[in-house]
């Protein structure tokens, strides 16, 4: 079995994706191959209906994971989890053990897979417990297969696992993501009984998350210590050519790029994740990878797990990987956009229309359900996604603003306003392009439109959340996103059952309720621009809100009836909810406060040296113009004009030098806040546009100084050179 190590860390490119996919996972052909065949159906049954492992059948699973991994060469295990610092985190243990006779042996029971105990202590639990409370347990998640990933010179068995405290509190990200999906999938077959649909005994989410990224060449990026230290740049004026052109979206990627991203997406065929497509961006030096879907908590499991492959690859590439949401000011930035839909476990997509979907009930159902928990819970999923960096990309000109609205299309609107006219005799069929020309095929035409500017856009059988940051875990927008589909589907099963109990027959009952939502949910659908100052003026008018920043959105957590329905859908206990919140506000504080540090920094160490080094040469220039202007006979008009230069110059340097001192005084102020959201507040009403003031007067300087005098690398070489 040696040989296997080999072929997993060296595999030939040419040979097809699929005889290697998944070759790095405990999957269902390495358990198929290493288990009994009853522990195996077992495990898969226990897996299906979201029941509890026995450490019986856990002994075995373990056994046969074991001797998997290290046939592989894997030599340590992990319980890989999700804390809530918006990463994972892993501690690794051998599986070698030693006898009381002092013989060495590898182990590695049931027990070990099914708990671990890291400690807890430096993990952010929000005040559930205090620092020296140290203990926490991982738990086996087996609905997420085992993997081996590479590091070092060998390979590490990664079980995935969740994260609680000693009393059973989620001090993860994932827990509460399997809770919500638990509470989806009661609430909706609930729903599709009250349909008269029957058999189905599961109903799933599913997600596929795209991921966009900037790559620059790490030569620049060592030099930069905003992006070291902040992951984006604080400093940095535009260069002429930005991406007015629009030519790097889908151009030709560079074979720097390419191979960085060939790379990628072999480790992560080995790892079993699906990626389908890779393309440019719309910014120079920005790019996307996009996988095929899948379960929630497995999408996201993978997705965590795509961004730690390729910040391994680019290292290995010279390549700096940038996740954070507005790297660069003046240039686009960077989204996960979340493709959400949910499906029966009899293989049925509830948000799939069909030929005719005005004759699909159980679609317009689970669509206008859809639109319910949004429009009700719509401060809640723009709390899902609020953070420093998405602060600064919402609402900017590649984003969707801070407002969360839906998009349905024109085919789909005429439907549902049809429906809540009375009209239900409208008919649709499936619409074709044809563009005249005998050697193009004939275009299948969607239902939809895409609207690249909505928030929340239904794109043919399923919805995109656009506004998920670039570098956050999407646990939290998934968990939301299924808790408030939840609340939707019960508010809709019971009208549908307090109908039916007054005496109307279900028909009736589930057209009727469809009509009232469709009307009630009518202002959260938005068909125009979501960039434009219309969209800002149409949320005022339908009450919509409007959470510019993240301290604004945090507060929706503070909200009784919020709280309530996390509760009671079992997805986060009122000390869970508080302690994602403390830890949510303390976070983006300290971000803050690190990213002014920085700024102060690089001010007083490369800016303002590199300018008083110019203007000493312009100076020491200048007055020996002026000293021989009679002499060589130069015009006063001309001495002015450099004097002009150097005064301009000398201006703006006196005033970076007067706001770096008040930008100490304004950061300084911030320790002696009392309050976590005073604190933050002060952050992004305060310090954050101080901190773009002092910017401005900075990017005006890069622009007036040598070259070879400015230390800091330019947004020119970052972006424009491969």
């Amino acid at each position: 079995m040696q040989n296997n190590k080999e072929d997993l860390l060296s595999i030939e490119s040419k040979q097809a994706v699929s005889s290697y996919f998944g070759a790095m996972t405990f999957d269902h052909k390495a358990m198929r191959a290493r288990l009994p065949k009853e522990v195996f159906q077992s495990l898969q049954e226990t897996i299906k209906a979201g029941r509890e492992i026995t450490e019986e059948i856990a002994g075995v699973v373990a056994h046969g994971m074991k001797e998997w991994a290290m046939d592989n060469g894997a030599t340590h295990y992990t319980h890989w989890f999700q804390p809530m610092t918006g990463s994972t985190a892993e501690k690794h243990d051998a599986f070698l053990s030693i006898d009381r006779d002092g013989t060495a042996i590898e182990r590695f029971s049931g027990e070990q897979l099914i708990q671990g105990e890291p400690d807890a202590s430096s993990f952010p639990s929000g005040g559930m417990r205090t620092t020296f409370e140290a203990r926490g347990y991982t738990a086996w998640d087996p609905s997420s297969p085992a993997f081996l990933m590479k590091g070092g010179s060998g390979l590490t068995l990664c079980i995935p696992t969740v994260f609680i405290s000693y009393n059973g509190e989620a001090l993860d990200a994932k827990t509460p993501l399997l809770r919500s999906m638990n509470a989806v999938s009661k609430s909706a077959v609930r729903l599709l009984e009250v349909l008269g649909v029957t058999g189905v005994k599961r109903v799933k989410t599913f997600a596929g998350i795209e991921q966009e990224y900037f790559l620059v060449d790490k030569k620049y990026s060592a030099e930069r210590p905003d992006l070291v230290m902040c992951g984006r740049t604080l400093l940095g004026a535009l260069p002429p050519k930005g991406q007015q052109l629009e030519d790097h979206y889908f151009g030709a990627i560079p074979d720097r790029v390419l191979e960085f991203m060939q790379e990628v997406e072999h480790e992560l065929y080995l790892l079993g994740i699906p990626a389908k497509t890779r393309h440019n961006e719309v910014a120079p030096h920005q790019f996307e990878i996009a996988p095929v879907f899948e379960e929630a908590n497995i999408s996201v499991d993978h997705n965590l797990l795509v961004m730690e492959v390729m910040r391994k690859v680019a290292d290995k590439k010279g390549f700096a990987l940038l996740m954070m949401e507005k790297p660069f000011a003046g240039i686009n930035g960077s989204g996960k956009h979340n493709n959400w839909s949910i499906g029966t476990d009899t293989g049925i997509n509830l948000l799939d229309p069909g030929d005719t979907p005005e004759e699909n009930i159980q679609f317009l159902v689970f669509l206008v359900s859809v639109l319910k928990g949004v429009y009700k819970r719509a401060d809640v999923l723009r709390m899902s996604i609020a953070s420093i960096g998405n602060d600064h990309r919402l609402g900017a000109n590649e984003a969707p603003p801070a407002v969360v609205t839906a998009f349905l299309g024109e085919l789909l609107e005429r439907v549902l306003d049809a429906i809540e006219s009375g009209k239900i005799d409208l008919k649709t069929e499936k619409q074709v392009l044809n563009l005249g020309l005998s050697q193009v095929p004939v275009v299948n035409k969607d239902y939809t439109d895409r609207n690249r500017t909505s928030p929340f856009a239904f794109t043919g059988n399923k919805f995109e959340f656009r506004a998920v940051g670039s570098s956050q875990a999407a646990s939290v927008p998934n968990m939301v996103l299924n808790t408030l589909m939840a609340e939707a589907l019960d508010d809709m099963a019971d009208a549908m059952l307090a109908k039916i109990s007054a005496g109307k027959d279900r028909d009736t009952a589930i057209l009727e309720t469809l009509r009232e939502e469709i009307t009630a949910t009518k202002n959260i659908r938005y068909q125009g621009d979501n960039y434009s100052d219309a969209l800002q003026k149409a949320a005022e008018e339908r009450g919509l809100p409007n959470l510019k920043n993240t301290p604004q959105a945090l507060r929706t957590l503070e909200s009784k009836d919020v709280q309530a329905m996390f509760i009671k859908y079992g997805v986060l206990s009122h000390e869970e909810i508080d302690s994602r919140l403390n830890i949510r506000l303390e976070r983006y504080v300290k971000g803050v406060d690190i990213e002014a540090r920085t700024l102060q920094l690089m001010l007083k160490t490369l800016v303002i040296p590199d300018v008083s080094e110019y203007q000493g040469d312009i100076s020491s220039s200048y007055n020996n113009l002026a000293s021989a202007a009679a002499e060589i006979g130069l015009a006063d008009k001309a001495l002015k004009s450099q004097a002009k230069h150097l005064k301009t110059l000398a201006e703006n340097l006196s005033l970076l030098i007067d706001l770096t001192e008040e930008l100490d005084g304004v950061a300084e102020k911030l320790e002696t806040l009392d309050g976590e959201f005073a604190k933050a507040d002060y952050c992004a009403d305060v310090l954050l546009p101080f901190m773009v003031k002092v910017r401005e007067v900075a990017d005006r300087l890069e622009l007036m100084v040598d070259r070879s005098r400015w230390q800091l690398p330019t947004y020119s070489e970052m972006l424009f050179e491969h």
